[in-house]
């Protein structure tokens, strides 16, 4: 496991764009943290580190996007489970997972047999006030997705506990 933090949404997608740099077709990685911790910060930084089509936005009403390579590398794909019961809703999306590099937000229990290896990012953040000391979680200058979901307050600084699972990961930094 490794243990990274950064100050705001800068250092989150550069964090995003740095993974991308590790990543192949075929990885999975299960993001958790509380409303606004900045999963989808992330996982725009690793869309970008990816070279893919853009905008990456929460999937939250369309459940998954798939965001097709620009420079003939892996697809990304970006999955808002949330709203899903069980891993069988989640295999029903019907997921290119071999040929994409797959992105779970709310993922974490749902993904059992869905692959022998995966990285866990757990992301935590503070709660109470923002950096301006203005208010509590996602407050002023937060992101907010086209669900009116709060992304991620910039000025916030963020930890990403980052554990990798299973050989694809053993031997490297996260395992």
């Amino acid at each position: 496991m490794i243990v990274v933090r950064a100050a705001g949404t800068e250092e989150t997608e550069a964090l995003g764009r740095r993974l991308a740099a590790e990543l192949a077709a075929g990885d999975l990685l299960v993001l958790s943290g509380p409303l606004g911790a900045g999963k989808t910060t992330l996982t725009r930084g690793i869309g970008e580190g990816l070279g893919v089509r853009g905008p990456v936005q929460s999937p939250t009403f369309v459940l998954a996007r798939t965001h097709p390579s620009l420079v003939g590398g892996p697809a990304l794909v970006h999955v808002d489970a949330y709203r899903l019961a069980d891993a069988r809703e989640l295999d029903d999306l019907d997921l290119d997972f071999a040929r994409s590099v797959v992105v779970v937000e709310w993922g974490a229990g749902m993904l059992d047999g869905v692959a022998e290896s995966w990285l866990d990012i757990d992301i935590e953040r503070p709660t109470g006030a923002d950096a301006s000391g203005a208010g509590a979680g996602a407050g002023a200058g937060a992101d907010v997705d086209a669900a009116g979901d709060a992304d991620e307050a910039p000025e916030e600084p963020r930890t990403f506990r980052i554990t990798g699972h299973g050989p694809r990961w053993a031997g490297s930094p996260y395992a």
